[in-house]
């Protein structure tokens, strides 16, 4: 066992963890947090996907250690008091939503590509969301979710 410090979605986190804890079990189990999903345990479906220090993760495949000192956001750290981020409200207009299931690992995967681009090609949406698996859908409507909020960041900036 050892201690972890590290910021989730903008508050301290201080807590011990056993070595072979992923960080997706300790924001799941440990910290209650239940956004993050749990699908394959792999990093093959990437439901479970999180930004730490800017970066799309799967949480699933990362040991919680190794967040030490880290940012981590969750989608649960999208959501700006009652004001959903353009991306969350994107897949609720355009239809971006299906069972849920997969939607966060999505809506995050999404968010780090929009923070470093706000001005992404339809491919490069493509190439940024390639590790999040649907079962629902035939992608358009989460695709078309991404461009559409990545207009709602241009015209907030």
């Amino acid at each position: 066992m050892g201690t972890v410090s590290f910021y989730l979605n903008g508050r301290r986190v201080d807590l011990f963890v056993e070595p072979s804890e992923s960080l997706n079990f300790v924001i799941r189990e440990r910290l209650g947090l239940m956004g993050t999903k749990n699908g394959c345990d792999t990093g093959g479906c990437g439901s479970c996907t999180v930004i730490v220090d800017g970066r799309a993760v799967y949480s699933c495949m990362m040991y919680a250690m190794q967040a030490l000192g880290k940012r981590v956001v969750t989608v649960e750290g999208l959501q700006n008091g009652i004001h959903l981020d353009p991306i969350q409200e994107s897949f609720m207009d355009h239809g971006g939503l299906q069972c849920g299931f997969c939607t966060t690992g999505f809506l995050m995967s999404s968010k780090a590509l929009l923070d470093k681009d706000q001005h992404p090609s339809a491919q490069q949406v493509k190439d940024a969301l390639v590790g999040n698996l649907c079962r629902c859908t035939g992608y358009k409507k989460i695709f078309d979710s991404v461009l559409a909020a990545a207009e709602k960041y241009q015209k907030q900036a």
